[in-house]
């Protein structure tokens, strides 16, 4: 009984110490200030409305293809709201796909985000504005990375200006005028704050993000 009892416990205690070594998201952050947003295996902290089924876990990453929608981050990091950050994913497109990374936006049932920027993951769509592009309010035509490749893609938002790098190379920065005027359909976007969503754009098109992180920046 005393040998049983022993093997229990040892059966417990490793037990434990694999579920607190199983990878998750963390509200807290590393020593670098970076923190996670996806814990690899789930889409915990994260909420989409119409369309859900065209976001999926494969392999550790967020595999999005279907029709369109929107997978905003609502967990519990600044409460889902950025002002001031980095933000950064590993992403890989397929042949023909197009996606985006949204920022400074806010949950919405369905449709095309009206409040906050896209920032574009297209390197071979029709569409001509490639990867990196704050959509259609400075785009960059210019194709730096391949299909079928992971490359990292990152935003860093600090007062007015943002800044796009792709694989650690600024492709794109944009600094907003004060009092900046936009058009009644793009009147939203503006530098404010708010959270992150991830964009399912065609059944045609798909596209991985993995190890997506955010550093968050002083006002």
């Amino acid at each position: 009984m005393k040998n049983l009892l022993i093997v229990g416990c040892l059966a417990v205690l490793l037990g434990a110490c694999s579920k607190s070594s199983s990878p998750k998201s963390s509200s807290k952050a590393g020593k670098d200030g970076w923190i996670s947003l996806f814990d690899g295996k789930s889409l915990d902290g994260w909420k989409v409305g119409k369309n859900a089924e065209s976001f999926k876990i494969e392999d550790g990453a967020i595999a999005v293809n279907g029709q369109v929608a929107h997978l905003f981050y609502d967990g519990p990091v600044q409460n889902h709201d950025f002002k001031n950050f980095q933000f950064k994913a590993k992403v890989m497109t397929l042949p023909g796909s197009n996606s985006g990374m949204y920022f400074h936006t806010q949950y919405q049932e369905a449709s095309w985000p009206r409040k906050g920027f896209e920032v574009q993951v297209n390197n071979s769509h029709t569409d001509w504005r490639r990867t990196a592009s704050l959509y259609a309010i400075q785009d960059v035509k210019e194709t730096y990375v391949k299909d079928n490749e992971w490359y990292t893609e990152e935003i860093m938002v600090q007062g007015k200006k943002v800044t796009i790098k792709i694989n650690d190379k600024v492709v794109n920065e944009y600094t907003e005028p004060d009092n900046v005027e936009r058009s009644k359909d793009m009147a939203e976007r503006k530098i404010s704050s708010g959270t992150f969503a991830l964009q399912a754009h065609d059944p045609k098109s798909k596209v991985y993000f993995k190890d997506i992180m955010v550093k968050v920046l002083p006002d």
